[in-house]
């Protein structure tokens, strides 16, 4: 069990010191756009490949709760983006090229793209509207497409890949829901109303 505490307690000592790097302006801008979104009627896509989707797909949900319109890439349901929508793409290198791909086509059509990165200066980074810098890995893997890192191997042994990223992502994320939900008057009890209750 030593290398399983050596990494929870590098995990939390991370997400600690994450927060002290993360820009409250950032932060702020977001919101607010979220917010004009909510009140304009306007769509949310969520854009993510392997577990950082997963983590916009955990986001994705929580928008739907407080009654945004909200997609994730790749579902069956998606329909046309639109000037004013917006996208958030989540890639810790910036260079995921499914990520980048889809963003670059969101930004032509005229939508909002929001990424969440290590990296402002990547490719995503620099197509984006708005960056919100999430802390991750302070090195870049040689290999950026998440794909192949996966079929080839490249990990770190406490905390493999983009695991720095992905959990410091999703606690932004929530933390960025409970700002909504202050902003917005929304209560738990409103979200609540929104889940799903056809379960098994």
């Amino acid at each position: 069990m030593e290398v399983f505490k050596e990494s929870y307690a590098l995990i939390t000592s991370f997400l600690t010191q994450a927060l002290e790097r993360l820009s409250s302006e950032e932060i702020s801008q977001f919101v607010r756009l979220l917010g004009r979104v909510y009140k304009e009627g306007k769509k949310v896509l969520v854009i993510g490949a392997g577990r950082s989707g997963l983590v916009g797909k955990a986001f994705a949900m929580r928008l739907m709760h407080m009654g945004f319109t909200v997609y994730v890439l790749g579902e069956t349901i998606v329909p046309a983006l639109e000037p004013g929508d917006v996208v958030i793409a989540i890639s810790g290198s910036g260079r995921t090229k499914l990520v980048v791909s889809a963003a670059e086509v969101a930004k032509d059509i005229g939508a909002a793209v929001v990424s969440l990165t290590t990296y402002p200066d990547s490719p995503l980074g620099r197509i984006s509207d708005l960056v919100i810098r999430v802390p991750g890995r302070t090195k870049v893997s040689s290999e950026d497409d998440y794909n192949v890192r996966q079929l080839i191997g490249i990990y770190e042994p406490l905390a493999p890949l983009g695991t720095l990223f992905e959990i410091t992502a999703l606690v932004v994320l929530d933390s960025i829901v409970a700002e909504l939900m202050r902003m917005l008057g929304k209560t738990e009890e409103d979200l609540k109303k929104k889940h799903a209750n056809i379960e098994i």
